[in-house]
């Protein structure tokens, strides 16, 4: 029988409340352990305060944010845009994965906006293909684990690459009922209202993604508000084809219509 353990693992804090928490929640009330880690401090993420004020103020806002959530919170070791794709990092996440040994991660998608996604997803993605591997070193030391990992991506920022070709999701969750507990996460990082309004244009970032939850709920044809994700294939990571959240879901998960609809 697999772990009911599932790790969200996002670049930045408050990446996981814009896209994976109302998953995330929902393992939860089937008596899945959830896990909450962003790698990166958020140092970058102020026009007001100095990058260590910053990340503390962060740091806070992102232990609040699990506590809301009801996650296991696993402190950042990175800096805004100095997540790279390098050894150190990648063993760093291995150990956690091992620690934690989940059956689910839910992280970010292989293409995005911005390269610190991009780089998270391909450190996780090397970190849960080695979890296996006694030979591979993590830091700290932790031993192999040999359960079965499902890997799940989430919809890029924009539900569209950088070349602004659009990404239709495999599957969609149902995360109309969790919506409420996930704004409340989100406005915990409240120190983002100023950055997200000055850097993005997004005006309320709660207003924000609450449009990005009815955008992907309009793409599944099915639900109100939701999540989308895909697969990744299972080779190096699971002994078999394995969709652990459809299994919990069911009625509160779809896959994606036959006919897609263009993304403005």
């Amino acid at each position: 029988m697999e772990n009911k353990v599932a790790i969200a693992i996002g670049a930045h804090p408050d990446d996981i409340e814009f896209r994976m928490a109302g998953t995330l929640l929902l393992l939860a009330r089937h008596g899945w352990e959830i896990h909450y880690l962003n790698l990166s401090q958020g140092n970058c993420g102020s026009v007001r305060m100095g990058s260590t004020e910053t990340a503390r103020r962060r740091r806070i806002e992102a232990k609040k944010a699990a506590a809301i959530l009801g996650a296991h919170w696993h402190p950042p070791f990175c800096r805004d845009l100095e997540i790279f794709y390098e050894l150190k990092t990648i063993r760093r996440v291995a150990a956690i994965i091992r620690e934690v040994e989940p059956s689910v991660i839910l992280t970010h998608p292989p293409v995005d906006y911005m390269e610190d996604h991009t780089n998270t997803c391909r450190l996780v993605v090397s970190a849960a293909f080695a979890h296996g591997m006694p030979n591979f070193k993590t830091v700290p030391s932790r031993p192999p684990s040999p359960a079965d990992i499902t890997i799940y991506h989430s919809t890029p920022h924009g539900l569209q690459g950088p070349l602004r070709d659009p990404i239709h999701p495999e599957l969609y969750v149902n995360t109309a009922a969790e919506q409420a507990r996930k704004l409340e996460a989100l406005a915990a990082h409240e120190s983002q209202q100023d950055w997200l309004d000055t850097s993005q244009g997004m005006n309320s970032y709660l207003s924000a993604m609450e449009e990005m939850s009815l955008q992907v709920g309009t793409l599944s044809r099915r639900f109100k508000q939701a999540e989308g994700w895909t697969r990744h294939l299972h080779l190096g990571f699971s002994s078999i084809q394995r969709n652990p959240i459809l299994d919990t879901l069911g009625r509160n998960l779809c896959h994606a219509p036959r006919t897609k609809i263009k993304v403005r």
